[in-house]
């Protein structure tokens, strides 16, 4: 059986380099019009290859970067877009927390005495401890310590009693309607069957609108005093 003819490939013409240099060499610059095809052809090539160089480099390139810039703000935005939508799909959760946290915030700010009621306060603490049976041997309020809307006033106590009473005395500070915590608490026997505490009773009381603007001015003066020395 005979095989079937298979067309013949043409074959690629071979380029004579010796050639077309010799053109090349034989070209005058000033009659380009009587060139011949192939140094033509490459001279107009050259030309192409270094006008896509010269504008990548002086152009190109930094319309590229900032192509890339933009690329990465567009990022940016569709970012801050989705957590705004997030936001504004929950605005309505949020205020309900805001409120609750509002609600909770005014509750334990009910339990924080303000100036005049601090004397008070302390008569509670002491009656706590004589209505258990306990000797004070120690009953002294510290240095107030201001915070950002409240301040602080630790009362260095030293009491002797009964573990039991001295235990029962904890239970009703901590039941009292102001907050009262006790710290750095340390107990240590004493005569016979008692036992001593030391503690520091840790009071807390809400500034007045007075100490809130004193403290806000105090502040802004901070700050002016800083932008002055920048």
């Amino acid at each position: 059986m005979k095989k079937p003819n298979m067309p013949k490939i043409p074959a690629i013409p071979s380029i004579d380099f010796g050639a077309l240099a010799e053109d090349f060499r034989s070209l005058d610059p000033k009659d380009i019009g009587t060139w011949p095809v192939l140094p033509r052809v490459t001279v107009l090539f050259g030309l192409f290859v270094a006008l896509l160089v010269g504008g990548w480099w002086f152009d190109w390139n930094t319309q590229l970067e900032d192509l890339e810039a933009k690329r990465q703000q567009e990022t940016k935005f569709k970012n801050e877009y989705l957590d705004k939508k997030k936001q504004a799909v929950n605005l309505e959760e949020h205020r309900k927390q805001l409120a609750e946290i509002d609600k909770t915030f005014g509750a334990l700010l009910k339990q924080l005495p303000n100036k005049a009621e601090m004397e008070a306060l302390l008569i509670d603490i002491n009656q706590a401890g004589l209505g258990r049976g306990l000797q004070f041997e120690l009953f002294k309020p510290g240095r107030e310590t201001t915070r950002d809307f409240y301040a602080e006033l630790p009362i260095s106590l030293k009491i002797t009693g009964t573990y039991h009473d001295l235990g029962a005395f904890s239970a009703d500070v901590a039941k009292l309607s102001r907050i009262v915590s006790l710290t750095n608490v340390a107990i240590s026997p004493d005569k016979g069957a008692l036992l001593k505490l030391d503690a520091t009773a840790m009071t807390y009381r809400y500034l007045d609108e007075e100490e809130l603007a004193a403290q806000r001015r105090a502040k802004a003066a901070q700050e002016k005093a800083k932008g002055a020395r920048k």
